[in-house]
């Protein structure tokens, strides 16, 4: 329906059920749909139940992150970075840390950057698991699965609750190293917990998996080929369900992650259902990651001494940092004045990129299929609006 509310004769060639002159109806879905995962629309055009044309519209959400950055210290900017994806605010705080390090020079001593590893593999485990509960959720399951994932997600909270004082906004991050130490009994908590994680890989393997109904609403839907996801930008467990093999930990070598030795899943398809095996792969390179980072980690200062958060006022210049975030490629752009503020301060958040190639994952399926695709994407509006 247009918005005069009169139907547009289209024609969609080759489209079955979806011949020439067929009436067009036009679905605003959102922004308060309870599967856009935020305040998130999507202007969709259907001929009968295909897609013929789909528009993200975003902006509900929108902060002005990045201008409030530029008027504040560097160290002011920390605290803003929890909000983007605030499912992940450990590995937005590590990219911001790292593009600051990158424009001053500053280096982590060896215990802050084990420690990093291990909260940004834990991040990425808690965002994984919801990822597929949600993903099952949106497909008609019951609440089992997202129960299930929010059970182990609360572990991994109380965990970064334990260390940095919240759950979710964890400020925790410094130029140059970490906020504080590891308290007492941590690593013997975070070693139990990842320990006793694959039990709940296994069980969400078991029950979904091979599950007739997951199976047939995500093989073959919202199919990404690779090359237009490498023409898009698109990074993440979203490129590598497409088959391409790039993972910063690997490509960048930033941290120590060139220490631990872990695999890169691949999926065949760039489907649904690659997508979301993808993350249940992930999560088990994960474990192993954090099974060497937690075996190694060693005693010492977690902070550069020479990092002077009050005082900062970096040398002109400009610096990008980027980590492969759970969502994929999370990067911040600095420029630096000489001033105590940054000049220019610009994030590229993967959940936006990723989102560009919505509209082409959809086209010719049907309008419950734009859920499943949209939730296969893992997006947080936080991170798409700023």
């Amino acid at each position: 329906m247009s918005r005069t509310g009169e139907f547009e004769p289209l024609t969609v060639p080759g489209e079955s059920g979806a011949g020439e002159g067929q009436d067009v109806l036009e679905v605003a879905m959102g922004p308060h749909h309870p599967s856009t995962h935020g305040v998130f629309r999507m202007d969709v055009a259907v001929a009968g139940e295909r897609i013929v044309r789909l528009k993200p519209v975003f902006g509900y959400l929108h902060r002005n992150h990045e201008k409030i950055a530029e008027t504040g210290s560097y160290l002011a900017a920390m605290p803003y970075t929890d909000r983007l994806d605030y499912f992940c605010s450990l590995t937005n705080n590590w990219a911001y840390a790292l593009a600051v390090e990158r424009l001053t020079g500053l280096r982590p001593p060896e215990r802050a950057e084990y420690i990093r590893v291990i909260t940004a593999e834990l991040t990425r485990l808690q965002n994984h698991a919801c990822l597929v509960g949600f993903l099952a959720q949106d497909m008609g399951a019951s609440g089992t699965p997202l129960m299930y994932a929010f059970r182990e997600r609360e572990k991994i909270l109380d965990l970064f609750e334990s260390l940095t004082g919240s759950r979710m906004m964890c400020n925790y991050m410094r130029f140059g190293g970490c906020r504080c130490d590891l308290p007492d009994g941590w690593l013997d908590q975070a070693r139990q917990l990842v320990a006793d994680f694959p039990r709940f890989l296994d069980e969400f393997e078991r029950f979904l998996a091979d599950n007739e109904i997951l199976m047939a609403r995500t093989q073959g839907i919202g199919v990404l080929p690779p090359e237009l996801a490498i023409n898009a930008g698109v990074t993440g467990p979203m490129l590598r369900a497409s088959g391409v093999n790039y993972d910063l930990r690997k490509v960048d070598d930033y941290g120590i992650y060139h220490r631990f030795k872990f695999r890169v899943p691949l999926g065949d398809h760039g489907d649904v259902y690659d997508r979301y095996m993808i993350r249940v792969l992930e999560m088990r390179e994960s474990v192993e990651i954090l099974h060497q980072a937690l075996r190694d980690i060693p005693a010492g200062p977690i902070l550069d001494p020479k990092s002077k958060p009050r005082g900062f006022r970096p040398k002109p210049g400009e610096a990008y940092g980027r980590i492969e975030a759970p969502k994929g490629e999370l990067g911040f752009y600095l420029i630096s004045d000489g001033g105590s503020n940054p000049y220019r301060y610009r994030v590229r958040p993967p959940s936006l990129i990723n989102l560009t190639v919505l509209e082409d994952m959809c086209l010719g399926q049907t309008l419950a299929d734009v859920v499943v695709i949209l939730g296969s994407v893992d997006i947080v509006l936080g991170e798409v609006d700023r």
